[in-house]
């Protein structure tokens, strides 16, 4: 609770500091604003110190977050033999993010992939290399769909059949897809006026709007990567141009 409002939460080195600082809720409770102020700047915090120091001393000192003395001292060593453990990964992590920044730019599919709404290096990168970079390895983009579990499947049954979502499919790449569509709806005109018309035509929950986008997305993908061609907002969402503006407003 006391680091959730911050993005990457614990692996952030405000988190770290705190838990070195105070392994237990009893030491934590006994922080002074000087000594959480001192933690937040030795993390690399320059703006909102006071107030994030306020907020968190009033959660370390609520009732609810402390246990018997001896269960606590128990878990504060645990807690400190994991947050090495829990460092060396975020170092790696972020050395690893360094080495995308540097490496992924010099692929020759990055200049397409990265000219396409919601996909930075990061997350371009990801989904390089979930798909790879051999352009037989999907007979067409129907194939690739489904591999990502943007695709729908249809059963049948004599006289029913019923639409879901896929079950088998590539989880890292569908993730990365969940993500892709998400930042696309703001990136770009077309793709946000292509998740509302499922939204209200077609009656979509968000999930399915937003995976029925990916689903598009990575169709133009497909094709635009082999093409050899970047991105075209006009040509991947052949939509009226008053519904795109109005999407844009």
């Amino acid at each position: 609770m006391a680091v959730e409002s911050w993005k990457n939460g614990l692996c952030r080195p405000e988190a770290h500091q705190l838990l070195k600082l105070a392994p237990t809720p009893a030491k934590a409770a006994r922080l002074t604003r000087t000594q959480l102020q001192a933690a937040l700047k030795r993390a690399g915090r320059q703006r909102g110190i006071a107030a994030d120091a306020e907020r968190l001393r009033e959660v370390f000192r609520a009732d609810w977050a402390h246990q018997p003395q001896l269960v606590e001292d128990a878990l504060g060593k645990q807690m400190l033999a994991l947050l090495m453990q829990l460092e060396a990964a975020c170092t790696a992590a972020d050395n690893l993010a360094e080495a995308v920044e540097e490496a992924f730019p010099q692929h020759p599919d990055a200049e397409i992939i990265l000219s396409f709404p919601g996909l930075g290096t990061q997350l371009g990168a990801r989904v390089l290399a979930e798909i790879g970079d051999d352009r037989q390895r999907f007979a067409d983009a129907r194939g690739l769909k489904a591999y990502a579990g943007a695709s729908p499947i249809t059963r049948a049954s004599g006289k029913k059949s019923t639409i879901t979502r896929r079950w088998v499919k590539n989880d890292r790449l569908n993730h990365a897809g969940y993500l892709w569509a998400f930042s696309a709806i703001t990136a770009s005109p077309g793709a946000k006026a292509h998740y509302r018309r499922r939204r209200d035509s077609h009656a979509d929950w968000h999930a399915a709007a937003q995976r029925n986008l990916f689903n598009r997305m990575i169709g133009q993908l497909y094709y635009c990567l082999q093409h050899g061609e970047r991105f075209d907002e006009l040509a991947a969402f052949a939509s009226p141009p008053s519904e795109t503006e109005t999407a844009a407003a």
